[in-house]
């Protein structure tokens, strides 16, 4: 790609378009009408789209309960405490956090502090995040070809099953997502004229990503920034220094929070989940960082996957296609593909015009939206194919505005371009391979609507065939066959994006689609850290629900009871023992989530949520428990703090033994939960956290509520 020549670059325009400013209109008739220029019913449609996405992901939302309990308690504690707000401690009495930066959290917990801790007020936020990306890849989409070409980027968007399920989620990846699509928006701004101040807000919003989910907000940086210093209309001299300001802004942007954690006394600070030092730099470029790429996270549950694969699935180029991940984002990918080098194509003449380019007019332009947009889709799925640690599905959410934006740019400025033959062939081709895509990924999930994967693949010929021949057919057949594409194409996706937003999701692991769409046509509930951490796919845990509506006090639905929510949760719930001294509850109706209450936590009857939530208020936890998954439930049904030992899998060494045995002393842990965590002796967890059980098993009496079981460590053993 050629520089961005000036003499070619858009001329310069007021930043209200004509007709605007100048007409006297008022507010809302702008907001409705758009830019003046535009076709009367382009303003419309677009909000019409973006309201049917907002209502379309607001329904059933309350049937995942407290989704991820892991977050949801974060998100509860940094409603009651604003030291806990900050660092994204998972109890507001600030004893461990997250094992992420608590950007995404921040939304949730000001909502939560608003309307009180529910299901909606948790992920409504997510919600609104899913239409303002929307809103961002049409505004960026729509500023350099058609209005078309925005609003099919929309649709594409809002019909990736991964994006309906992790934008109704309260993972980090629906911020991630957002920053990152306002990320490339920036970029393309810049690009225009060379404008310095649009480089530096597109650092700020990496930095702002970050803060999100650490270094996978980096993943888009190497393409984003050789286009700039290769392409960008300035000199070469002036690129350079506007990507170091750029820069400059992103360390400000995501470090002062990091400075101001790693610069806080530690004895005055939560400890930093995740790591094995209390420090979020280790975290961020050990356990969430090269760990990722090399398999070697220390405090994982389980290993790499080495090369070529292992526990977490099968690792190379074709890993965003196979079983596990290809029903959550790749029904459109090859479509992707394909348009990324037929728009790079069509562009390649610099300073030219396409008829599909409608407010700037420039190939450049063009261009450059087609190699940021790619560039961004081939990094990210490049590391998320080989990467050999911790890697879950939904991290696919991350693709989705890249496909959208290539879909919708591709396919119109081909159609533009119909009168030649090629141009034709191409859609034809595209619309062939998606189809018979969509062929192969139906037949994964025979049960499911069998009828959808025929009528898929015949509509799609079809519609090829009339592709083909556009340039012969007259308008209303060449319209059929168009339609007839777009209903090959989206019929497959639409469908398990329904399957979605009609179906609950808790726990850690989460995919989309119908039951059997996803982890190699299991249920898709395995279990792991709700964003970096986790177990191999396919080991236990659960995932769906039915809509059993807004949790109650003390039982969210289908809270770790390890099936679906078709089947009501547990009403004397805990952590009952079900064997010899140290073994962990089996995953059963009052028992710990999957894998011991590392992929959920337990479900919490009315008698143990009496016994923690009386005198609470006499202590600083009202309970502690091995695993954070375990703690959030009791945290989440009495709304006290409850300690997570060991963090997420019970594995970090918070609170040491010694720091415990003080705790206890001082008078300031009621109960002590059991079970929970992965591994190592006792009562589960391991290290630290099977040393603290064992030392509570020997010398504290237990106590029951129901049937289920904890240790009230006011009540000493006559040994002890």
């Amino acid at each position: 790609m050629t520089t961005l020549d000036p003499a070619h670059a858009p001329a310069a325009r007021p930043d209200t378009p004509p007709g605007h400013a100048r007409d006297g209109a008022s507010l809302p008739r702008r907001i409705w009408r758009g830019r003046a220029e535009d076709a009367p019913w382009v303003r419309p449609a677009f909000l019409a789209l973006l309201l049917v996405i907002t209502l379309a992901y607001l329904w059933n939302l309350s049937a995942s309960g407290y989704a991820n309990s892991f977050y949801s308690a974060a998100v509860q504690a940094g409603s009651r405490s604003w030291k806990a707000f900050f660092f994204g401690s998972l109890d507001a009495a600030n004893a461990i956090t997250v094992d992420k930066p608590p950007a995404a959290l921040w939304p949730m917990a000001l909502s939560v502090r608003v309307f009180g801790l529910s299901s909606w007020a948790i992920l409504a936020p997510q919600v609104v995040m899913a239409a303002a990306t929307a809103g961002v890849l049409y505004a960026t989409v729509r500023r350099r070809f058609s209005a078309a070409a925005g609003l099919i980027t929309m649709a594409v968007f809002a019909l990736t099953p991964v994006a309906a399920l992790m934008f109704r989620f309260n993972n980090p990846d629906a911020l991630l997502a957002l920053l990152m699509t306002v990320t490339v928006h920036c970029v393309l701004r810049a690009m225009e004229r060379g404008r310095t101040k649009w480089l530096v807000w597109a650092g700020v919003a990496v930095g702002l990503a970050f803060l999100s989910k650490t270094l996978q907000a980096f993943l888009i940086l190497p393409p984003l920034a050789v286009l700039y210093a290769v392409c960008a209309p300035v000199p070469v001299r002036r690129r350079f220094g506007q990507l170091g300001l750029a820069v400059l802004a992103m360390v400000v942007a995501g470090g002062w929070w990091v400075a101001a954690v790693e610069l806080w006394p530690a004895s005055s600070r939560p400890y930093i989940g995740g790591s094995q030092n209390n420090s979020f730099l280790e975290l961020t470029f050990g356990y969430n960082g090269l760990g990722r790429i090399n398999g070697e996270e220390t405090g994982s549950v389980g290993g790499g996957g080495g090369p070529g694969g292992g526990q977490w699935g099968e690792t190379g180029i074709g890993r965003m296609f196979n079983s596990e991940v290809g029903a959550q984002i790749s029904w459109l990918l090859p479509a992707a593909l394909i348009l990324l080098v037929a728009g790079i194509w069509l562009t390649r003449r610099a300073g030219g015009h396409l008829p599909g380019m409608k407010r700037w007019g420039s190939t450049d332009t063009a261009r450059a939206a087609f190699l940021a947009w790619g560039g961004s889709l081939l990094m990210t799925a490049a590391v998320f194919s080989f990467m050999a640690g911790i890697f879950h599905q939904y991290y696919t959410v991350a693709l989705a505005p890249c496909l959208a934006a290539l879909v919708g740019m591709g396919v119109t400025v081909l159609w533009e371009e119909r009168a030649h033959w090629w141009a034709g062939a191409a859609l034809a081709g595209t619309v062939a391979v998606t189809a018979y895509w969509a062929y192969v990924l139906l037949g994964r999930t025979p049960d499911y609507l069998p009828w959808l994967r025929t009528a898929v693949l015949v509509t799609g010929l079809v519609a090829a065939a009339g592709l083909l021949l556009v340039v012969r057919l007259g308008r209303r057949l060449a319209l059929v066959a168009v339609a007839l594409g777009f209903a090959a194409s989206l019929a497959g996706p639409a469908a398990y994006t329904v399957s979605t937003l009609n179906t609950g999701h808790q726990g850690s692991i989460v995919t989309a689609g119908p039951a059997s769409g996803g982890m190699g046509g299991g249920p898709g509930g395995g279990g792991g850290r709700g964003g970096p951490g986790g177990m191999p796919p396919g080991q236990g845990g659960t995932q769906r629900g039915t809509g059993m509506g807004q949790p109650p006090t003390g039982t969210p639905p289908g809270q770790g009871t390890g099936r679906s929510q078709a089947q009501p949760p547990a009403q004397n719930g805990g952590s009952p023992r079900t064997g010899g001294r140290g073994t962990p509850p089996t995953t059963g109706e009052r028992g710990a989530g999957g894998m011991g209450g590392l992929l959920n936590g337990a479900s919490v009857g009315s008698e143990a949520k009496a016994l923690l939530e009386k005198n609470a208020d006499d202590y600083t936890w009202a309970a502690a428990a091995i695993g954070s998954q375990n703690a959030a439930s009791y945290q989440l049904a009495t709304e006290e703090p409850v300690m997570a030992i060991g963090g997420f899998n019970g594995s970090d060494p918070s609170p040491t033994l010694a720091q415990f045995k003080k705790y206890v002393e001082d008078g300031r842990i009621h109960y002590l939960v059991p079970g929970g965590g992965m591994g190592g002796g006792g009562m589960g967890g391991s290290g630290t956290a099977s040393q603290i059980s064992a030392w509570v098993e020997k010398n504290f009496k237990e106590v029951t509520a129901g049937s289920a079981t904890f240790y009230d460590l006011t009540r000493p053993t006559t040994s002890g």
